[in-house]
């Protein structure tokens, strides 16, 4: 397997660890029943049950343009040390990107996140030429 499906592979793991961050606050925010309820009726989360939230959402997005970029890379067995640091540069900075958001830290989670995508779209355009 290549480093870019590798980091890939632990990125969705990422997400699997935000997802359960995610659901922990936010049902001890909305309350068991409805968090088990068809939640017909909306509930806006605040605090950290609703950054971890909008930072699950936002790796949701980023991890679709990382997965093409690792993919691309890796089966048209154009893997370098390039995209390789990219790759680990879009891991790290995700990993960051959480605690920075949970925290309210401005501007560096917007720094953190900026990390992120300008090294998906490295590998993007590495994929390219």
């Amino acid at each position: 397997m290549t480093t870019e499906l590798t980091v890939l592979t632990l990125a969705a793991l990422w997400q699997v660890v935000q997802i359960a961050l995610f659901s922990v606050t936010a049902q001890g925010q909305v309350g068991t029943d409805y968090a088990a309820s068809p939640r017909d009726e909306k509930r806006e989360l605040t605090g950290i049950a609703g950054r971890f939230q909008r930072a699950m959402n936002n790796h949701f997005e980023g991890l679709i343009l990382f997965g093409i970029a690792a993919v691309v890379i890796s089966i048209s067995d154009q893997s370098t040390t390039v995209t390789q640091l990219c790759a680990h540069a879009y891991l790290i900075s995700r990993i960051f990107y959480v605690p920075a958001y949970a925290q309210g830290l401005t501007p560096w989670r917007s720094l953190i996140w900026a990390v992120g995508f300008v090294a998906t779209v490295t590998m993007l355009i590495a994929a390219l030429i």
